[in-house]
C-alpha cells in the first residue's frame, strides 16, 4: 500500500557519509535578530497610533482626565472653518471663520471648559480666523503670539518653553503648526491629520519629554456633551 511505502522510506536510514547541513549559530543570530527588529518596528509603528478620544471611555484611558487635573496638558486646536476656503456662510471678515466655524468652535469650548480652565493659559495665533476660533471658544480674544502663526520646526519648542508648571495650556494654532509638532513626535504621515476645529491633547509630565494622549475633532465634542448631559 501507499501508506506502507510511505512509513517505510521514512525508516530508511541515512546513508553513512551524508550529513545534514545544520544551520550556523552565526545565522541563527542573525535570524533572530532580524525577527526582533521586525517586531520591535511594528510595535513603535503602532504605539504612534494616534488614540482617538471620542468617548468617556477614551478621555479616562488615555489620561487626558488625570493629566488635564495635574495641570501637565498642552492641547493644540486648530482654527474653524476658513470663510475663504468654503461656500458656507461667512462671520463678518471674509479673512476669518464661517458661520458653521463658529457653532464648531462653541463646542469644543465648551468641551474645553467643562475640563477646567482655571489652571490654564491661552494662546492663539493672532490671524483673524485663530482669534475669531478663540473667541466663540472662550467668550474673548486670546493673548497673541507670532509664534502661533510660524509653522516651523521651532514650533515644539516654543510650545514647551510656553508651558508653566502645574498649568495647562491652549493654543489656538494652524493644522501646519500641528503637523509640525506631530512630526518632532514622530507620528507617521498617514496619521498626521487635523480637521477644523480639532483639537490634539499633549501630556508633558515632570519628564518635560511630551507624549500625545489623542486628538477630539468638533462633532466629537458634541457627542461627548450630549452623553454628560443625560
Amino acid at each position: 500500500m501507499l501508506h506502507d511505502a510511505v512509513l517505510d522510506q521514512t525508516l530508511i536510514p541515512a546513508r553513512p557519509g551524508r550529513r545534514r547541513r545544520l544551520p550556523s549559530a552565526t545565522f541563527l543570530l542573525g535570524l533572530c535578530t532580524l525577527l526582533a527588529l521586525a517586531v520591535s518596528s511594528l510595535w513603535l509603528v503602532r504605539g504612534l497610533a494616534i488614540v482617538d478620544l471620542g468617548s468617556e471611555r477614551q478621555m479616562r484611558n488615555s489620561g487626558v482626565y488625570a493629566d488635564w487635573a495635574k495641570g501637565e496638558v498642552i492641547v493644540l486646536v486648530r482654527h474653524a472653518e476658513r470663510c475663504d476656503r468654503s461656500r458656507n456662510p461667512c462671520l463678518d471678515d471674509p479673512q476669518g471663520i464661517t458661520q458653521a466655524g463658529s457653532q464648531a468652535a462653541a463646542q469644543v469650548g465648551e468641551g474645553l471648559q467643562r475640563l477646567g480652565l482655571e489652571h490654564a493659559d491661552i494662546l492663539a495665533s493672532p490671524l483673524t480666523r485663530t482669534q475669531q476660533t478663540a473667541h466663540f471658544m472662550f467668550g474673548k480674544l486670546a493673548a497673541s503670539e507670532d509664534w502661533l502663526q510660524q509653522c516651523n520646526k521651532g514650533f515644539a519648542d516654543n510650545a514647551l518653553a510656553r508651558k508653566a508648571a502645574e498649568r495647562n495650556l491652549v493654543l489656538v494654532t494652524h493644522s501646519g503648526c500641528i503637523d509640525q509638532l506631530e512630526r518632532q513626535l514622530n507620528v507617521p504621515g498617514g496619521e498626521r491629520s487635523s480637521a477644523y476645529a480639532e483639537a490634539v491633547f499633549v501630556s508633558v509630565g515632570a519628564s518635560g519629554k511630551p507624549r500625545i494622549l489623542g486628538r477630539m475633532n468638533a462633532p466629537e465634542w458634541r457627542k461627548l456633551l450630549a452623553r454628560a448631559e443625560q
